[in-house]
């Protein structure tokens, strides 16, 4: 074997971390072209996940592999949000919410790879695209089973899951999870309210902080968030609240 050869082997194998993934263009950008990656493929130092990604071969490799692959080699604008991002911080343990589903959040138009959307990864992919935050806003690196991924912060999360509600999620197990955050920091906080283009997901926020009546929600300064006009019905035959012209599920009034 050439000096080269040797060479693009080393490079190959420092780029295969167990449980991880590599793209195509990303051994491409490695200095493995596409004719390498073919010749790799067949001797058996390669192992295809489906078209335009690879593992190492014999290896298993988990969702955490690959979406830190999404993000960090094709440098997609997608991140963990809602109610994964909730459950990977320890905050809806005691919900429904377990490793059954992963939601994932990106900008409009965001499209996730064929290879990703095809694998079957043991659990339920949500992927919303979105323009009702900024996508950079309240989004933090943590890392999950050695692997550093891009998730939404709690103050963050917890707007994802209003978001969905109640369509998709429960709002009184979204205000459950709500009693919960006691931690929250008032300035990441208002700073979403502000660019938050939600009238829905602003009311019910701040309905919610309210009720749970944090330590943190006097810091907000509630009175200067805009929460637009017009009433927002979110539950028929529901409780109105007034301060917020919002109709709410009587399940969640009553709490």
């Amino acid at each position: 074997m050439t000096t080269n050869n040797k060479t693009y082997l080393k490079s190959l194998f420092r780029l295969l971390q167990p449980g991880c993934v590599v793209t195509v263009d990303w051994l491409e950008k490695n200095g493995i072209n596409r004719n390498l990656q073919n010749y790799y493929l067949k001797s058996g130092w390669l192992e295809a996940i489906g078209r335009g990604a690879y593992k190492k071969p014999g290896d298993t490799v988990e969702w955490q592999g690959a979406l830190n692959a999404i993000q960090k080699q094709t440098e997609t604008k997608v991140h963990i949000g809602g109610l994964s991002a909730l459950t990977l911080q320890g905050f809806s343990h005691f919900l429904r919410m377990s490793n059954e589903t992963l939601y994932l959040f990106s900008p409009l138009k965001t499209k996730l790879p064929k290879w990703f959307v095809d694998y079957d990864w043991k659990l339920d992919v949500q992927h919303y695209q979105s323009s009702f935050l900024p996508s950079d806003s309240g989004i933090k690196e943590m890392e999950q089973k050695q692997i550093f991924l891009n998730v939404s912060t709690p103050e963050r999360a917890i707007m994802e899951c209003l978001y969905l509600a109640p369509q998709k999620l429960d709002l009184v197990e979204c205000y459950q999870i709500f009693e919960g955050l006691v931690n929250l920091k008032p300035k990441l906080v208002t700073e979403l309210l502000n660019d938050c283009n939600s009238v829905k997901v602003k009311r019910l926020f701040l309905y919610m902080a309210e009720k749970a009546n944090h330590q943190w929600f006097p810091f907000l300064k509630a009175d200067q968030i805009s929460i637009g006009t017009g009433n927002r019905m979110l539950a028929e035959k529901g409780v109105y609240i007034p301060k917020y012209s919002l109709s709410v599920p009587k399940e969640l009034a009553e709490l």
